[in-house]
């Protein structure tokens, strides 16, 4: 055995989670190492090669708000942008990506090289090092053992993986790629409550071999939605997928040979992802559709692979073949790899702190599919938490918790910590119960100004960010400095009651059919107002009476929900309680009154009675 130097922070694992911890740790200014298998799998893609979409598309806005990475790799090679529900609000448009692949990876490889105090390890890591119950280090497969004051693992699909292609089950990490076995037994000796999931994969074929002609084309949008608050313009050319459809044939093929599928065949115990399910799935489950959506995504610009999204299967080779080529445009296709579903080991996210690391286990963090999530992105998002959070630890800070109001990320973590998983968690806008404020366009008026406190903000985006938030403070109180009335509101065609009230022009660009440029006939001194300050006032506007009002139910939920409950907190001594709340209240250990509300089957007498015992024994303190 012989040691290297020693680090600060060190990141298990090159996936997004990995990614993102190692560069968000060394933005801090802390001596960061990442170790990864394969040093040319950094910001490798999986599954399917995009970027965004609902939910998602917030996640990775609010990572760059904070100066990850994703989104402007995702900015760097994108082939295909759209804004999903572009015809409705702002608050439930999440923009996504197709990426190429090879460009990703390129871009995540420079900006982990680029990264100052962040150093590359190439090994596998079998094991920690442990001093007593807390974690010192990792130990390579070669011998080596490199120390850290904390670590970060990341480790994806690879415990205990295992691949199921029908019949035929083996080890593996993802298609490749050997599993991490002997870093799963030494997680088992910590004691925390592992369970498994599985995800899947469809087959890539050939673009070479699909008939392309007599489909359907889905374009990109002529105006890119792009992820970084950074970014200008799209780097790659833009192109447009395929879009074809199963049939009764193809459903026919499927459903006669179900008993040979991985998952319908017994060979899978794991749970599986109800929002992204195979082809068996949605043939078993929505029998009464004869026809699914396939869309044909290109992996890259000078690729011949194509990723049909909508078929992931544990289905056999020869399965796979018959029913695939079942399909419009696929009647001679070639498949490069055959789809496969991959189960693994997880932890329940609800044995981790708000910060992402393990109590049991000081030192230690985990982030990604690790902590039962499915998605690039929200495995991205968990990886800049631990990655700050494990930074700050070494710094004797104390640690940084994104609330609900505050963040798609805040959701996220409280979801999984609070109340756990049963399948593979995907974040979606209707999980947010403040998404009315919790948009992609205001992410970095939510978020940088918190970066740039913990110090993982860069310059470059402070003080672009800085300019942005004076122009925006500038052209609203041009806004907001006089009132019109009535009449000369509707001498500038802007219909308006006449009732005698006098309204601002901020309240007037509030009306569903007033445009900033409606305005400007009001007040000449917009007119040099630059266009994107004039769409986001234009967003802020719409929603600003919405956003005062849950601002002010915040405030309201927080003077009581913001009351500590201590960490050896009895609750068996509350009476009134039941057994069930008992045991999920001494299960998640919640640190305050918000986080035990948001328990499974919490109520709000149950509330009050720990409300009550909490102020009875402070009185009894004092």
């Amino acid at each position: 055995m012989f040691h290297v130097k020693q680090f600060d922070v060190l990141v298990i694992g090159g996936g997004h989670a990995g990614c993102e911890a190692a560069h968000a740790a060394a933005r801090t200014g802390v001596r960061t190492a990442l170790a990864t298998m394969k040093a040319s799998d950094l910001g490798v893609m999986s599954c399917n090669p995009a970027i965004g979409g609902l939910g998602k598309g917030h996640l990775v806005r609010e990572i760059d708000a904070l100066d990850g990475v994703m989104g402007r790799a995702a900015d760097a090679s994108g082939i295909q942008f759209r804004l999903l529900n572009r015809r409705k609000g702002p608050a439930v448009q999440g923009p996504r990506a197709q990426i190429d692949r090879d460009a990703y990876q390129k871009a995540m490889q420079a900006e982990i090289e680029g990264q100052a105090n962040l150093t590359l390890i190439e090994g596998e890591v079998v094991d920690f090092t442990m001093r007593g119950e807390r974690v010192t280090g990792i130990k390579l497969k070669s011998g080596i053992e490199i120390a850290a004051q904390a670590v970060v693992l990341t480790s994806g699909t690879f415990l205990r993986g295992v691949i199921h292609i029908g019949d035929n089950s083996y080890a593996g990490g993802r298609m490749g790629d050997n599993a991490a076995t002997r870093l799963a037994e030494r997680i088992d000796s910590f004691g925390l409550p592992l369970g498994r999931l599985k995800t899947g994969t469809p087959p890539r074929l050939d673009s070479r071999t699909i008939h392309w002609d007599g489909l359907d084309q889905q374009e990109a949008d002529e105006d890119p939605s792009l992820f970084s608050f950074l970014s200008e313009r799209a780097a790659l050319p833009q192109i447009s997928c395929g879009i074809t459809h199963t049939n009764s044939k193809t459903h026919d093929i499927i459903r006669d040979n179900l008993s040979r599928s991985a998952m319908y065949g017994g060979h899978i115990d794991g749970v599986g992802p109800r929002y992204c399910p195979s082809i068996e799935d949605k043939i078993v489950r929505f029998a009464d559709k004869d026809s699914h959506q396939i869309f044909l995504e290109p992996e890259g610009l000078h690729s011949h692979t194509v990723y049909p999204n909508g078929i992931s299967t544990s289905l056999p080779e020869d399965v796979q073949e018959a029913y695939v080529r079942s399909i419009k445009g696929l009647e001679n296709v070639e498949i490069l790899q055959p789809g496969y579903a991959i189960e693994y080991d997880y932890v329940d996210p609800r044995a981790l702190n708000a910060d992402l690391s393990v109590p049991q286990v000081p030192g230690l963090y985990f982030a990604g599919q690790i902590n039962g999530t499915t998605g690039y992105e929200e495995a991205a998002a968990q990886g800049l938490v631990a990655g700050l959070n494990a930074a700050l630890h070494v710094k004797g800070a104390e640690p940084v918790h994104f609330r609900r109001d505050q963040s798609y990320i805040g959701v996220m973590i409280d979801d999984l910590t609070t109340r756990g998983v049963t399948e593979p968690y995907r974040m979606f806008t209707s999980r947010a119960e403040f998404r009315l404020s919790l948009r992609a366009d205001n992410a970095d008026q939510r978020l940088t100004g918190l970066g740039s406190e913990i110090g993982c903000v860069g310059e470059k985006r402070a003080v672009a960010f800085g300019a942005k938030m004076d122009a925006l403070t500038a052209a609203k109180a041009l806004l907001e400095q006089d009132l019109f009335t009535p009449r000369q509101i509707q001498g500038a065609n802007i219909r308006v009651n006449q009732d005698g009230t006098k309204r601002t022009l901020f309240q007037l660009l509030a009306f569903p059919d007033v445009s900033f440029d409606n305005l400007i006939p009001l007040s000449a001194a917009l007119e040099a107002v630059d266009g994107d300050i004039r769409a986001q006032l234009e967003r802020d506007a719409l929603y600003a009476n919405y956003v005062d009002r849950q601002r002010q139910d915040v405030d309201r939920l927080r003077k009581d929900e913001k009351h500590a409950i201590p960490a050896d907190f009895d609750f068996a001594a509350v009476n009134g309680l039941s057994n069930e709340l008992r045991s999920k209240l001494e299960h998640v250990r919640p640190h305050d009154l918000a986080q035990a509300g948001r328990i499974d089957g919490m109520t709000p007498a149950a509330l009050a009675l720990i409300l009550g015992r909490l102020r009875y024994l402070e009185k009894k303190q004092a």
